[in-house]
């Protein structure tokens, strides 16, 4: 059976406040890449069932983790809670003048 590809959407957050918003983030990127998961987990050298829980929210270890990201070409930036006003901002304005600059 064919797998459908996930379809992006440009509203996910790149902040991750829990495992079930990691897993959106995750799968927003394979979906944007045009992955299948079989071709994203294989390409991450992990297990479509392992991608799959990470997709799903639910807890993978930090070694596969790391793996998937590098993979999909994420990184991890971790903030204090009070800077993450600012971080947004910076993000929210990369991303206009990213848009501006292509559109």
């Amino acid at each position: 059976m064919t797998r459908k590809l996930p379809v992006p959407d440009e509203t996910v957050s790149p902040v991750v406040r829990n495992l079930a918003d990691l897993g959106r983030l995750v799968r927003n990127q394979r979906a944007h890449a045009r992955l299948r998961i079989d071709d994203a987990a294989s390409l991450s050298l992990v297990s479509p069932d392992m991608l799959s829980r990470l997709e799903n929210g639910k807890p993978v270890t930090v070694d596969k983790l790391m793996l998937v990201l590098e993979g999909l070409g994420l990184r991890i930036l971790v903030v204090p809670a009070r800077a993450l006003p600012h971080v947004e901002s910076a993000l929210r304005s990369s991303s206009q003048t990213t848009e501006r600059s292509h559109g």
